[in-house]
């Protein structure tokens, strides 16, 4: 990720992933930062290439709303060989849910913590940074997400976090 003004960072020739079918490359997605949140307007997320243009992301995004784990997205190659999303393809059927713990709660800052209350549901997902512990969950649409969205209501009650769902699904909103 990049502060707003300098864009995403380019990697040097000899680091870039082979850019064959199968092989993954980082996929950038832009969006407007949001006022009192991380100051970023950019995220690269890991992708397998599908085809010349289209890739499967590979990894749950911390930023960039509309898109999950799984789905298919369309992008453009510019002259510094980075790949610029252009849109959804196919929707993996997946959800993205981004959970925060509250310092001063019950969890503290303990990102692991968070992780435990979602391992019976077999969720996974990555943390931003030990300093900023935003825990970013891939929520398959095959999951119990009744039992997934009452436990995410519940730790907000219960001063554990606060959540936001940044993809959701027909399936979500219907559970």
């Amino acid at each position: 990720m990049s502060p707003p003004d300098a864009g995403p960072p380019r990697p040097a020739r000899d680091d870039r992933p082979p850019s064959g079918i199968g092989r993954y490359i980082k996929v950038w997605f832009r969006f407007v930062p949001r006022e009192g949140w991380l100051p970023y307007d950019t995220e690269g997320l890991w992708a397998t290439r599908l085809s010349a243009d289209t890739a499967r992301v590979a990894n749950v995004p911390f930023l960039q709303d509309g898109v999950a784990e799984g789905e298919t997205v369309r992008f453009t190659t510019d002259a510094d060989g980075v790949h610029w999303a252009t849109g959804r393809v196919a929707a993996s059927g997946n959800c993205t849910v981004r959970v925060l713990p509250v310092p001063d709660g019950p969890l503290g800052r303990d990102a692991h913590a968070v992780h435990e209350r979602f391992a019976p549901f077999g969720l996974g997902g990555e943390v931003f940074s030990a300093d900023f512990p935003l825990v970013a969950l891939t929520v398959p649409g095959g999951a119990d997400l009744g039992a997934i969205k009452a436990l995410l209501i519940r730790g907000v009650a219960e001063g554990w976090w606060h959540f936001e769902v940044s993809c959701v699904t027909d399936a979500w909103r219907a559970a």
